[in-house]
């Protein structure tokens, strides 16, 4: 029985610290610029959100240490995606530097600072999978900004 009880407790304590990690970032919130369902081969491409990155969080103790950023505890946008046989890219255009952090359908957490142009984060999947991507868009050194969030399939 001892050894049952430490165990148990050692998975409660082990439930608690993965918890705690990204407790700040709430998948289950109302995304705040919208949500989208597309299929693989979705039109028109790239889809376009209008973005409002940013927040108060910052993504490197929230969530992981390879994260950037400042982020708000709600999503900003939620995708739901059925894939093909195509890539997923998701990216963001803005005059700030931005960052990116997904909460994938796997459960895992990806990261971008600036993979794309410029100081404009990116984050490509190049064999996604079907499910909801909760997306976060932050501003590097916090503060708002505005912005727009792109969703293609074309590299």
């Amino acid at each position: 029985m001892p050894i049952t009880r430490l165990a148990a407790g050692a998975a409660a304590l082990a439930l608690t610290a993965i918890a705690g990690v990204a407790a700040a970032q709430d998948y289950s919130l109302p995304a705040v610029s919208g949500s989208a369902r597309l299929n693989a081969g979705f039109d028109p491409d790239p889809y376009r959100v209008s973005v409002t990155p940013g927040g108060s969080i910052e993504a490197q103790s929230a969530v992981s240490s390879s994260c950037r950023g400042y982020i708000s505890n709600a999503p900003d946008f939620e995708l739901t995606y059925s894939a093909g046989n195509w890539p997923l890219i998701i990216k963001v255009q803005a005059s700030a530097d931005t960052t990116l952090v997904i909460n994938g359908p796997n459960g895992e957490w990806y990261c971008d600072d600036d993979s794309g142009e410029g100081t404009n984060p990116l984050v490509r999947f190049g064999n996604p999978q079907s499910g909801t991507y909760d997306i976060w868009i932050g501003t590097y050194s916090g503060g708002l900004s505005s912005g727009t969030l792109l969703i293609t399939e074309l590299d």
